[in-house]
């Protein structure tokens, strides 16, 4: 045996894998100690399924990482393999051989990946080299492939993963990002094709790529996260985890057909979701946190939910993805009841107008005549853009304007428009109304990530009189019968628990109609509190709390947030 061998699988301090820069935001290299967390929950799971038994003692378990960059799962699954297995194989060069050749192999994502995780795995980027801790390779690239790909253009975008011809149609000396593991119609006959036989995994495990420019508008970009888990499942392995950003949960560019799989599938038996990513990857920001999930082809049922924040669990829950009535994962497990109380409320008040089924009776869903959102415009409500020409004095047949004129989008700014010029809900224009930003990008307090508590969650509404419009900056709630009964509405919206409602629906900046979903309409007849509503919808001491840690005060008599509505909020 080699002296690399025993050096190399033995713990040493400091790791290189947790000193080296991430190349991008898009591709992250997993921190050690976050992969092994990873393991720990994939080894419980196949104690629990297996009678108690080590997974890591298992001699047939074959593991693939379809997206490996620095190699650090591979390597310390290898770690594990190898004190597991010293009984059965106790020859060190044996075991090892055992374990490289046939239990661990990998995909690189990129051609300087590949040699890293080389050098991770058998410490040589030659896996037959004289420096390899294996000995039994014939080939360079052992059991961690990578072979540059195109991707395949069909009008202007790649249409397996959707990247953008225009930025990624390169020539041979740039990497192309074409990722082997989603650039097939087949990923079971390109299984066969990489490793040779009829390959099949019992665990696949991975960080893969998040993102890549769709050619959209400045620095558009598409996910692609959600096909490395499309794939994943069609080869059918026992166990499936994957780390990716928690956005998918509510929102995101594409990812509805995603999402629905997802929350229909009762395979996913774990959630660690983790809100701040610096708690993660250290010096990576990505907006909405990450989370990892464990998925187990054998074993349906509901759902093991937790919550990381601070550098503590706050919260862990066993439920259903899939919530009766809502499509979007309720991310925060501390909501769930109080969803539940709200729409049984909601439903018996309702009662009396529609006769409901025991089933609807269970759903998170709002009576049709109770919900808020029915009031809620759509995106451009007077078909005016946010860039359009608003006058600065008024003339004839011209209607109030109110646009996002201050510096940086920091006022709310007041014109003139023509009425020949509104087109959408014009029916509107001379009604009594309210105002409030289409996107709001929430810094959470203090100034700190909008993933940090509390949050604002909404910009600031305001009453739209009659004769007024808005462009698509603002969306338009209403029509209301009165100024009293616009302002009850105002009144509402700044309370806590109507603005916690909202943040579950929404993943980014973005505040259109379908965030206010789980969000009930009331008696605008009167001004509303957050103690009227606690009262109402008898939330308890604790369930008070946590809304009210969750979502800061928002004041109505000019005070403002430091935030304020933003005109680019689709970042989904």
């Amino acid at each position: 045996m080699t002296e690399q061998a025993p050096f190399t699988l033995r713990g040493r301090n400091p790791d290189v894998l947790t000193c080296i820069a991430n190349l991008s935001n898009d591709e992250v290299f997993t921190p050690p100690d976050f992969a092994n967390r990873m393991l720990d929950t994939l080894g419980e799971a196949w104690a629990a399924a297996n009678n108690g038994a080590d997974i890591w003692s298992d001699i047939s378990v074959r593991f693939l990482d379809p997206c490996t960059k620095s190699g650090v799962f591979l390597r310390e699954i290898v770690r594990r393999l190898n004190k597991g297995l010293a009984a059965q194989i106790p020859d060190l060069q044996k075991r090892v051989d055992h374990i490289l050749t046939k239990q661990v192999f990998g995909i690189g994502i990129t051609y300087l990946t590949s040699l890293l995780a080389r050098r991770s795995l058998y410490c040589s980027k030659h896996a037959n080299g004289p420096h390899s801790i294996a000995k039994s390779f014939k080939n360079d690239a052992g059991n961690v492939w990578f072979e540059r790909m195109q991707h395949t253009w069909a009008d202007g975008k790649c249409k397996f993963c959707g990247a953008s011809q225009k930025t990624l149609e390169r020539d041979q000396a740039l990497e192309t990002h074409a990722y082997a593991f989603i650039h097939t119609n087949d990923i079971k006959a390109r299984m066969r094709e990489i490793f040779g036989g009829d390959m099949q995994f019992d665990v696949i495990i991975g960080n893969p790529p998040y993102q890549l420019n769709d050619g959209g508008h400045g620095t558009s970009a598409a996910p692609i996260y959600q096909l490395f888990v499309e794939q994943a499942k069609k080869l059918e392995p026992r166990y499936l985890s994957l780390v990716i950003p928690s956005r998918w949960f509510a929102g995101g560019k594409g990812l509805d057909e995603f999402r629905e799989a997802m929350l229909a599938d009762n395979r996913t038996r774990v959630i660690h979701d983790y809100w701040l990513v610096g708690e993660a990857f250290p010096g990576v920001a990505i907006q909405g946190g990450i989370c990892y999930f464990l998925w187990e082809r054998e074993s349906p049922g509901h759902c093991e939910v937790v919550t990381h924040y601070d550098g503590r669990i706050l919260s862990s829950a066993t439920r259903p993805l899939m919530e009766p009535g809502s499509d979007v994962f309720i991310r925060y497990n501390e909501a769930v009841p109080i969803l539940k109380k709200i729409a049984a409320v909601e439903q018996r008040t309702d009662h009396y107008k529609t006769k409901r089924t025991e089933k609807e009776n269970c759903s998170l869903s709002l009576p049709e005549s109770q919900r808020f959102a029915k009031l809620v415009s759509s995106r451009k409500p007077f078909g005016l853009t946010s860039n359009f020409k608003v006058h600065s004095i008024e003339r004839k047949n011209d209607v109030i304007a109110y646009w996002n004129g201050g510096p940086g989008f920091k006022q709310i700014g007041k014109g003139w428009v023509s009425r020949a010029d509104v087109t959408g809900e014009s029916q509107l224009i001379d009604r009594w109304k309210v105002f409030i930003g289409r996107a709001y990008g929430d810094r959470g307090g203090g100034g700190a990530s909008r993933d940090t508590p509390p949050k604002a969650v909404l910009g600031q509404p305001f009453v739209g009189e009659p004769g007024s419009v808005c462009t698509e900056t603002y969306i338009s709630i209403g029509p209301f019968k009165s100024e009293s009964e616009a302002k009850n509405v105002c009144s509402y919206i700044s309370c806590k628990l109507t603005r916690f409602l909202v943040m579950l629906h929404k993943p980014a900046q973005d505040a259109t109609r379908k965030v206010y979903t789980f969000v009930p309409t009331q008696d605008f007849s009167r001004p509303w509190t957050d103690e009227k509503l606690y009262a109402k919808y008898g939330l308890t001491d604790k369930e008070i709390a946590f809304v009210e840690w969750m979502i800061r005060p928002m004041g109505l008599n000019g005070d403002s947030f430091d935030e304020a509505p933003t005109d680019d909020g689709d970042d989904e």
